[in-house]
């Protein structure tokens, strides 16, 4: 059922503007052997509106031999004898060998009239004296492709493609367009915001301990959750963004995952307001801002796409130099929107570096990783905060950079450490065409920013108690006056998001009346939010309850019985922990002893109370553990997408918060399923809602 509503949601998400002529030229190309996925895949022809694709389907159908005599791509003649080399596949379809070589470097490995899987694959080199940016029929390319240099023998000399020329940039990246003036009364707008605030919970992990008795390891559940996207939005405004996407065009990206990419950033300039400001940076060899920082009123989005549909793959891969030009336009711009975030997308080849280019991807792993720290002391302070003391820097700012690994050969450890030290999240995108729905769950995240600078804070609310520890993953959290005091930074909170940590307490005995009947009660914690509310731009502070236990002189049965919800994340941090410790023993080669440790938290999560329940959230463990220990059966598959699919999970746990993980297996199926419910409830709320802004604000 969700997978319906999925695949109805896309399509409705999908390009907004194709019910628009003027704005559907923009859009880049539909793979010729691409199909919709609520659709069958086409058998008997191509579906396609341009006159070719009729002109291919009758000459298919005329008679059943007129593929034998007709190459079915450029519709000429295949007889031999012609001046024109002939490619007969295996199915016993020909074709002009130029025309087939041309089609199969796009990316297309199935026969073109019967759509068999070929084993063989024609390959032609480049010539020097073929123009490049033409087909074997002469029509010209929007997109030409380059080879990717491991494709050319040592002694090839390859012709330099003749690229676009680059506008001049400024100096200074001050250009970024204005922000729209509000006519809006902020008093007006505080006044009219909803009531409805950030929401505090804390859940003791047990209701009483025995009043004798002093308790070490003591767990508080303490959380904070979002509220929702409201309908209505001339009353309440979600927090507008600013944006880059530094986009990887190098040679390794040519083909469908260029094709595909260009329709991924299409569906996010489309799924932007008005109000949202969105610039785009291309990298190889060199970065260049194919965008500076506009608005996406209708003609943002129209220089936008014209922008993408500019991009043509060539060179190498300098991801730095990409980021350091996608810090500096937020860095260097005038005015500022509440959210800033980046959007990286690359194969993750860093070959600009002579060094690393000669080492061989496939043998290396984490351990053969010291480049990696150097690739992230070169990022700037605002991408890495770690580097402002080593640059003697104070700016405040910082960016979280969203990572995503595009395919199966992508230096896995080098995304992850770069989304990782901004605070952003890593996704694994295993399958190309899987870019626009990784795009899409990021980006309807970021869109829906409900609360800024949100911190928790938890006091000590009697003598003697002290917290010990907060497992709170990336968000900075620290103790202070000896255990009497914590705060938890956790930042941004999404519309409906929910955060859980578990606090740890050192609980002492209690004295208690010696009256028959008399129960003590002592006081763990007292709990605390403040967060920056994103309709009427005010701090908002919140008290939550004081938690408390009971301290009887003897526990029942089931004062004993531990909180579901304490033992679910309970079981979360140990799955977590059990993932980290497995992939360090899979960087040093040691697979079995991985697969001992995940096995062994499995069945420690199976037998939780959580699990024993029917917990959903425990399933999704189980399923996740199980998905790893496949990917960890032996080195070749733990190489090949093993790393990545355990690193971009151990980034979903960090930050508690949705990644792309690959597409096969159990737990992709459980958590696509989690994660369509709140964008299913999400996204149709944020087009609703900057639609009437658009409207009511009229910019």
């Amino acid at each position: 059922m969700m997978s319906g509503t999925w695949s109805r949601l896309k399509k409705t998400l999908l390009f907004k503007s194709n019910a628009s002529p003027a704005s559907s030229s923009h859009l880049p190309p539909r793979l010729p052997n691409e199909s919709d996925s609520s659709s069958p895949p086409p058998r008997s022809s191509l579906s396609s509106s341009s006159s070719f694709s009729s002109r291919f389907s009758r000459s298919l159908s005329s008679s059943p031999r007129s593929s034998k005599k007709t190459c079915a791509i450029c519709l000429g003649n295949v007889r031999s004898g012609q001046g024109q080399a002939i490619f007969t596949a295996e199915c016993s379809h020909t074709f002009h060998f130029s025309c087939i070589t041309n089609s199969v470097k796009h990316g297309n490995y199935l026969c073109p009239i019967c759509r068999s899987k070929w084993k063989e694959i024609p390959l032609q080199l480049p010539s020097a004296n073929a123009d490049a940016n033409r087909n074997a029929a002469g029509r010209a390319r929007v997109s030409p492709y380059q080879a990717p240099f491991e494709d050319y023998p040592a002694n090839y000399s390859r012709p330099q493609q003749q690229l676009p020329p680059h506008r001049p940039e400024p100096v200074r990246y001050a250009d970024d367009e204005p922000l729209p003036v509000s006519s809006t009364d902020p008093m007006m707008s505080a006044s009219c915001a909803p009531s409805n605030n950030v929401f505090v919970k804390a859940i003791p992990e047990v209701p009483a301990v025995a009043a004798p008795e002093s308790v070490s390891d003591f767990a508080v559940l303490v959380g904070v959750r979002a509220p929702p996207l409201l309908d209505d939005a001339r009353q309440y405004e979600r927090a507008p963004i600013d944006l880059v996407t530094v986009l990887d065009v190098s040679g390794s990206m040519a083909g469908s995952k260029l094709v595909l990419l260009k329709r991924a950033v299409c569906f996010v300039i489309e799924n932007l307001g008005p109000a949202d400001r969105l610039s785009i940076v291309s990298f190889s060899s060199s970065a260049h801002r194919k965008l500076p920082l506009l608005r996406m009123t209708d003609r943002g989005r129209e220089d936008a796409k014209a922008a993408v549909n500019s991009l043509i793959s060539d060179g190498g891969t300098d991801i730095v130099e990409g980021l350091k030009k996608g810090a500096r336009i937020l860095e260097e711009r005038r005015e500022r929107n509440p959210v800033a975030s980046i959007i990286l997308l690359s194969d993750g080849k860093h070959t600009f570096d002579c060094i690393l280019a000669r080492r061989s991807h496939q043998n290396r792993t984490s351990s053969d990783f010291p480049h990696i720290l150097g690739l992230t002391n070169m990022l700037p302070p605002s991408l890495c905060p770690n580097n402002r003391e080593l640059r003697n820097e104070n700016n405040q700012h910082s960016f979280p950079v969203h990572a995503f690994g595009l395919g199966v050969d992508h230096d896995s450890s080098t995304m992850h450490a770069i989304s990782d030290a901004s605070g952003g999240t890593f996704s694994f995108i295993e399958s190309v065409d899987m870019v626009q729905d990784a795009f899409a769950r990021c980006i309807g995240g970021l869109l829906s920013v409900m609360a800024q600078e949100l911190r928790l804070t938890v006091t000590s609310a009697s003598p003697g108690v002290g917290i010990d520890s907060i497992p709170s993953g990336r968000y900075a959290s620290e103790i202070s006056d000896q255990g009497f005091q914590a705060v938890i930074n956790v930042g941004d909170l999404y519309a409906d998001e929910e955060k859980e940590f578990l606090v740890h307490l050192s609980i002492p005995e209690c004295r208690i009346a010696e009256s028959v009947g008399t129960v003590g009660r002592t006081s763990l914690l007292k709990i605390a939010c403040s967060y920056r509310d994103t309709a009427s731009k005010a701090m908002v502070q919140l008290e939550g309850e004081q938690v408390e236990i009971r301290r009887p002189k003897v526990v029942s049965r089931t004062d004993r019985e531990v909180s579901l919800e304490v033992d679910r994340q309970r079981n979360r941090l140990r799955v977590a922990e059990g993932i980290a410790k497995a992939q360090e023993m899979a960087e040093m080669g040691n697979l079995e002893g991985a697969q001992a440790v995940l096995a062994q938290r499995r069945t420690t999560l199976l037998t939780s109370a959580s699990a024993q329940a029917g917990d959903g959230l425990c399933s999704w463990l189980e399923a996740e553990l199980m998905e790893i220990k496949e990917r960890m059966e032996n080195m070749a598959m733990y190489e090949h997408t093993g790393r990545a699919y355990v690193l971009s999970g151990l980034s979903s746990h960090s930050w508690q918060r949705a990644t792309t993980r690959g597409y096969s297996g159990n737990v992709t199926t459980i958590r696509r399923r989690v994660e369509a419910q709140a964008i299913v409830r999400l996204l149709p709320m944020i087009l609703h809602q900057w639609s009437a802004w658009f409207q009511n604000h009229k910019v």
